[in-house]
């Protein structure tokens, strides 16, 4: 078998780049870790066109000019529009008994062959330019509308629940590759993806099963195919996740390779047996909906300056705290990708590693084999690194080797999980990390919670009376000239009120006067007296300013903040 030719080699024959392109480009993939083609197009030097015809020569696919992109209704009837939009293809044509289906991404194929089950027949794949690809499908199957309880999942369910008398239910791989159930998941695939869910959950109990998705924190009920289903949909789920169908008693994780409308999908999977069968949560990682840039996770102007100051820093620890779910994983990798430059070494170590960040080096945590924080950061520091992140500090010996770390010349970022910034402070003196240590190397604490963003679409302003402000321990005078406001719920918002979260924060500096009362062990209401006094914002005081910006709701802020 012929060894596959470099893009850039392809690129080259075809008459469309020279060689000092080509290196330029390599030069700057090193640096970036992006594509071959995303540099040249970028640079000028092809069009997504020229792109799409190397790539076809490269995969050894047909290419189809974006002017011949023309869809023949019989081949459209073949796939649903979910499948599509999942898959990212677009049928063409059937020629030969084949399905010929168009792609931007030929390493795609491999997941576009499973349209072969709901298409019902061989597919061939061609390569097309990926914005082309992008206005054709939308051209061929319409606008995408729906909320969390679209039709389309409607209709799926109701084509499983007819196909029921069909199905094999002693046959688990049949039953996994049906074309009703390979149906149903992509329309919940897609539509998780599309509704910006962070989770999908499919689970069984004794007498139904429940599909939910989790959008801005709060989980919302899909209709359900029929309870003796539930296996057929989950083991879908493991055929796509490569894990063992026959295995149901033991907890799985795995995951999944998506692209959707153009865009990386990762879905982890996480499996479990209970009484009533397995559940299956699927983490959806959309790197296109998280705003991994300190500009866009909500710092105010202040908040933004202390964490820049930070990145400049030669030494120290900084400390992201809050429960599980609070946007912290999103806040370090924005920090980090704003001291990602050539001239900086960047290592992290996470459980899992949650997203691929490009120029930095990400190591993940295996705990069952003793690959643990403590043991991979004492191996990171002898990768000269400059700065370093530990997804988490939950014992004395990563909490010291963090330290240690600092003491010799880096920059530590982590997590832990208290309720606020002095907390974090006592949580690491409790675990055992002396005071004279953490006053020498702690730098910065930021606690931060989640809420829900009002919709801009169906936003509306109010006068709060006097019950509002009471809960919120305002007084009448302090809100004059303030708006708060609320979403009325519009289809923008699937009726919710909200779309989107924002992160607020307490920005806590360790001062000298804060150091001294480490070293007295003072409690850790004394601290955070302290603390304010030094200036900090609580989260309580950044969720008002937030209320008052008109960002989110009064509930939203009591449901999170004390």
């Amino acid at each position: 078998m012929a060894a596959r030719k470099m893009l850039g080699q392809v690129l080259k024959e075809l008459g469309y780049i020279h060689e000092g392109m080509i290196q330029e480009a390599l030069t700057i993939q090193e640096g970036t870790g992006k594509r071959i083609g995303e540099i040249l197009a970028q640079a000028g030097h092809i069009d997504g066109e020229k792109l799409a015809e190397a790539l076809a020569v490269q995969a050894g696919m047909v290419h189809v000019p974006s002017a011949e992109l023309v869809p023949q209704p019989d081949a459209l009837a073949k796939v649903d529009a979910s499948s599509a939009r999942v898959f990212g293809g677009l049928p063409l044509r059937i020629e030969g008994g084949e399905l010929l289906v168009a792609l931007s991404d030929p390493l795609n194929g491999q997941m576009l062959l499973d349209l072969s089950f709901t298409a019902g027949m061989p597919i061939k794949l061609a390569v097309v330019e990926e914005e082309a690809l992008r206005t054709g499908i939308a051209a061929a199957y319409g606008a995408d509308q729906g909320g969390p309880k679209s039709a389309a999942i409607d209709e799926a369910v109701e084509e499983l629940a007819k196909s029921s008398g069909k199905v094999d239910l002693e046959d688990t791989a049949a039953m996994a590759q049906a074309a009703p159930v390979v149906k149903l998941l992509n329309f919940i695939l897609y539509q998780a993806v599309r509704d910006q869910a962070s989770d999908v959950h499919l689970e069984p109990f004794e007498d139904d099963f429940k599909i939910r998705y989790r959008v801005d924190g709060i989980l919302y009920d899909l209709k359900a195919p029929p309870k003796h289903l539930a296996v057929a949909l989950i083991s879908r789920v493991k055929v796509m996740a490569d894990l063992d169908i026959a295995e149901t008693r033991l907890p799985q994780d795995g995951r999944i390779e998506l692209t959707v409308g153009g865009r990386s999908i990762d879905l982890r999977v996480s499996t479990l047996p209970t009484m009533a069968g397995e559940s299956c949560v699927m983490r959806v990682l959309d790197r296109s909906v998280v705003a991994l840039d300190l500009g866009n996770i909500g710092l105010r102007d202040d908040e933004r300056r202390i964490m820049e100051r930070m990145l400049t820093l030669p030494h120290g620890i900084v400390l992201v705290t809050g429960p599980t779910g609070s946007g912290k994983t999103t806040t370090l990798y924005a920090a980090l990708n704003a001291a990602n430059r050539e001239e900086v070494k960047i290592i992290t170590t996470e459980d899992p590693v949650e997203y691929d960040l490009e120029g930095i080096v990400q190591v993940p945590v295996n705990e069952e084999i003793g690959v643990t924080y403590a043991k991979v950061l004492r191996t990171i520091l002898r990768q000269d690194p400059d700065k370093i992140l530990v997804g988490e500090i939950r014992d004395e010996e990563t909490a010291r080797t963090a330290i240690e770390a600092s003491l010799t010349g880096h920059v530590v970022f982590s997590t832990v999980h208290t309720n606020d910034a002095p907390s974090a402070i006592t949580r690491l003196l409790d675990i055992g990390v002396e005071a004279y240590l953490l006053t020498a190397t702690l730098e910065l604490v930021v606690a931060q919670r989640l809420v829900r963003r009002v919709c801009k679409e169906c936003r509306t302003f109010y006068e709060p009376d006097e019950r509002v402000l009471m809960e919120l321990d305002l007084k009448k005078a302090e809100v004059v000239g303030k708006a708060f406001a609320y979403g009325q719920g519009c289809e923008r918002c699937n009726h919710t009120g909200f779309r989107g979260r924002c992160a607020i924060f307490e920005f806590m500096q360790i001062t000298e006067a804060q150091k001294r009362l480490m070293l007295d062990l003072s409690p850790t209401a004394r601290l955070r007296e302290q603390a304010k006094a030094d200036g900090m914002r609580t989260l309580r005081e950044s969720g008002l300013l937030a209320i008052y910006d008109g960002v989110t709701t009064v509930e939203e802020v009591l449901r999170e903040t004390l």
